[in-house]
């Protein structure tokens, strides 16, 4: 096993020692190939796939795949903003708006409709006002898209109604959940709701998505082995194990990620134990020479002493907990294969040094870049810029067709499969953009919106795109600051804010009364319409302005969040 790390360390080095300097005006141009890149395969997609799911690249037509509601529109929409293209955002808003119904007799994937739609239209949502379209009175809080992916997120609940609170993983968006549905799902089919679901409630008032995360985080957490991991495949009404292969790659990754994501969105120091109880097992057992192997999970004997490509979100992961010497290595190592085949094999033998019979394919997965957006943000060290050029000229070289991007069947002879998943437009293309954007809005800089602040919130006094976006596992960017901006934690924000208050009053001056939270409704604010669009003359109604009644920087701690002994 030790050979081929030893040569990957080596290329790396050798490599390393020679890495290219980018400059400005280089950084800009790729960014213009990579906009190409997309409006090719986008394009191609709406002249010869839309109103299908899927694109097919090689035959020019489109497929249903995960449900039969145009899914490479609605997970390519926030891209759409993210790259500048205001007109089309709210072209394609607007159509899905009018085209998608979800009360349709169609089974789908729960865990793909959540991180794909769900997460889609709560990104569009969040960053529709940054696009320049007509905003409810109260955005975030009400708005067209939440509207939508409130619906979506409601066909899926029947799935959470199991005695263990974990989701079945196929659930019929008219009817419910079969009889005949197996209960054996993924663990990442359990544990892969908390960032949709909570911001979903928090932006709506209706606890109900939230509360359903957690119940199956919860229950998922107790059914760990003895030396703290768990395993591939469970039965979520017997809880038990049916595949007990632990690792970090397919089925299980994006629980990991999850559990940190959530943490730092939502400040909850019961998510960020859970991952640090996993992570110690997980270093412990799987990791050996900066790979993670699949281990059993109640022995921690090895199982597969394989590289999945799924895993190359994991150095990305790390880098958010500041693991970054850990992180570095293990890029390196995976870096290696993608030098080795020009992207990276879905199976790759690590004691063997090559890919795994019928594993040979790469469906232009995003996690490696990925990774290297993550850890060019943390260390500014231009090799991670080297890497997304090379998958830029591989892509381009081996997988583009005249109407799309294909997946590439087999790295070694660069046989191409005739689909364009969706992710490909709404991750892959967008984690290269980035990579090569370090002054984004979305990562705190100032270019494609100039980075400002926005006014939200039942009250007009929210502030949101400040910073801080947190992207969920298909690579939607939601926004933390609006999980404080409507009337469901109303009340939490004022005790707050008379706390900090008397805090800064002299002593034995009584703090002004907090005033009663929001009254909460089912139904839309007064004044809004109940249609999914506004009426035809409609206006939006501004809030009234307020005078500041502390200093700004006791404004922003009463809008921040921080971890407290009895949080």
């Amino acid at each position: 096993m030790r050979a081929p790390v030893r040569v990957a360390l080596l290329v790396w080095l050798l490599n390393d020692a020679a890495t290219h300097q980018f400059t400005e005006d280089e950084t800009a141009g790729i960014r213009q190939r990579i906009k190409s890149m997309f409006y090719h395969a986008y394009n191609s997609y709406l002249d010869n796939a839309f109103p299908y799911d899927e694109l097919r690249p090689l035959t020019c037509d489109g497929q249903d795949t995960w449900g039969s509601f145009s899914l490479t529109l609605i997970d390519a929409l926030d891209t759409l903003l993210i790259l500048g293209n205001h007109t089309e955002f709210q072209r394609v808003a607007s159509l899905l708006q009018d085209t998608v119904d979800f009360d349709i007799d169609v089974n789908a994937s729960v865990f793909e409709t959540n991180i794909r739609v769900v997460g889609g239209l709560l990104s569009a949502h969040l960053l529709a006002g940054r696009a320049g379209m007509e905003l409810e009175p109260g955005w975030p809080c009400s708005g067209p898209l939440l509207r939508m992916a409130e619906d979506a997120a409601r066909k899926l609940l029947p799935a959470f109604q199991t005695a263990t609170g974990m989701p079945y993983g196929t659930v019929n968006l008219l009817n419910g959940v079969s009889p005949t549905e197996t209960p054996v799902t993924c663990t990442a089919g359990v544990g892969t709701f908390i960032l949709e679901f909570a911001m979903l409630s928090r932006l709506t008032g209706d606890e109900t998505f939230e509360n359903a995360a957690r119940r199956a985080l919860r229950a998922l957490w107790k059914t760990r082995s003895d030396i703290g991991l768990v395993g591939n495949h469970i039965d979520i009404l017997s809880k038990k194990w049916v595949a007990q292969d632990a690792g970090i790659g397919a089925g299980v990754d994006s629980y990991f990620e999850y559990l940190v994501k959530g943490a730092i969105m939502l400040q909850d120091e019961e998510l960020l134990t859970m991952f640090l109880e996993y992570d110690r097992a997980i270093q412990n057992y799987t990791r050996f020479d900066d790979w993670y192997l699949w281990v059993q999970m109640h022995k921690g004997t090895v199982s597969m002493p394989v590289f999945q490509s799924l895993e190359a979100f994991w150095p990305g992961l790390q880098s958010l907990l500041g693991n970054l010497d850990s992180a570095v290595r293990t890029f390196q190592n995976y870096y290696s294969v993608w030098r080795q085949f020009g992207g990276l094999p879905e199976f790759y033998s690590i004691p063997q040094g090559y890919t795994v019979d019928k594993r040979e394919g790469y469906p232009l997965r995003p996690e490696l870049i990925e990774s290297a957006m993550y850890l060019f943000r943390a260390t500014g060290d231009h090799t991670y810029l080297q890497l997304g050029l090379d998958a830029l000229e591989s892509i381009e070289r081996i997988a583009k067709t005249p109407c799309g991007y294909a997946t590439v069947k087999d790295l070694r002879d660069h046989q191409l499969d005739n689909r364009m998943e969706s992710f490909f437009l709404a991750e892959t293309v967008k984690y290269l953009y980035l990579l090569f954007d370090p002054a984004h809005f979305l990562h705190g800089g100032g270019s494609e919106g100039d980075g400002s602040w926005e006014e939200g919130g039942e009250s007009g006094e929210c502030v949101l795109g400040a910073g801080g976006f947190i992207f969920n596992t298909e690579a939607h960017p939601l926004d933390p600051a609006a999980l404080y901006c409507c009337s469901r934690h109303a009340q939490d924000q004022q005790e707050l804010q008379d706390i900090l208050l008397s805090l800064s009053q002299p002593a034995g001056k009584s703090s002004r009364q907090s005033k009663p939270p929001a009254k909460q409704t089912d139904g839309p604010l007064p004044g809004q319409s109940e249609s999914i669009a506004l009426k035809p003359g409609e206006k939006k109604t501004p809030p009234l302005l307020t005078c500041p009644v502390q200093p700004f920087r006791s404004r922003l701690s009463v809008l921040g969040q921080v971890f407290t002994d009895n949080n």
